[in-house]
């Protein structure tokens, strides 16, 4: 079989199955596992380099309004590696190639891949998208044991969490405006032991203002900006604390939040366990 994965988060899922090796083809994001980036890029991003988070914000407003793509499909190199198999979505149109634009392009190339799209929403989802990568690639069984590793690890965390008040936490999946997290978020939160004070398990990120942060009275800020790396998101963190915006004396963390947050891949429940243990000091 021959993959084509247009989303970071099932590249990860499809190498944690076992089927890395017939992963040909995949986006620009996809940077793991390390060995991702040895396949031929098929995506790329409209957005150019180097903008703030304003400045991103801005053009993906911009773009939406236009009706424009966020991202560019390299239709030559998706014909030349002549898929099986190709994986997308249909959750974020800031996240991934439009799965409409995939249809289109491999009909247009006049491609018989099969299209298998993941639509995750929550943590069930994510993990159902899992066995359904599995099932696509003829590693179910892998699947399946990857799957319940992680509900273990998942309902360990739960079970750890103390009795009595739980701490208020609220995190920034966007830092300029601030977005107040959505889908599987707030379940993690949850999970980890905290309150979650802005955002809705399952719904969309909502964007939000200062004043509803100081509003939630947050006992830790999380600030996990999609798309950015631990030290991206500790850079942004320390301009948040600099501009004084966020309440005085509540606890600031960063997190790598393509690694364990934005992405709904196999290393979400990492997340939950490192927020588990920021809030248990």
């Amino acid at each position: 079989m021959r993959i084509v994965s247009l989303l970071p988060a099932t590249t990860e899922i499809l190498f944690a199955v076992g089927a890395g090796d017939d992963v040909v083809g995949v986006t620009f994001e996809c940077d793991f596992p390390a060995e991702a980036r040895s396949r031929t890029i098929v995506s790329t991003s409209a957005m150019p380099e180097g903008l703030t988070p304003s400045e991103i914000d801005a053009f993906v407003s911009a773009a939406a309004g236009r009706g424009e793509d966020l991202y560019h499909l390299d239709e030559g190199a998706l014909a030349g590696l002549d898929a099986d198999l190709v994986v997308t979505q249909d959750l974020c149109a800031v996240c991934a190639v439009d799965v409409t634009v995939v249809d289109d392009a491999l009909a247009h190339l006049g491609c018989r891949a099969e299209v298998v799209t993941v639509d995750p929403h929550t943590l069930d989802e994510v993990f159902d998208s899992i066995l359904v990568l599995g099932r696509a690639t003829g590693h179910e069984p892998a699947a399946e044991a990857l799957v319940a590793s992680l509900r273990l690890r998942l309902e360990t965390v739960r079970a750890g969490v103390p009795a009595g008040p739980r701490p208020r936490v609220v995190l920034l999946e966007w830092t300029d405006p601030p977005f107040a997290p959505g889908h599987w978020i707030p379940e993690m939160i949850e999970a980890a032991g905290g309150e979650v004070v802005l955002g809705a398990a399952g719904a969309k990120s909502v964007r939000v203002t200062w004043d509803d942060v100081a509003a939630a009275r947050p006992d830790v800020v999380v600030a996990a900006p999609c798309g950015y790396d631990l030290a991206g998101a500790q850079a942004l963190a320390d301009e948040l604390v600099a501009a004084g915006v966020l309440p005085s004396g509540v606890p600031v963390h960063a997190v790598d939040a393509d690694a364990s947050w934005a992405r709904p891949g196999t290393r979400l429940v990492d997340g939950v366990e490192e927020l588990a243990r920021l809030l248990r000091g």
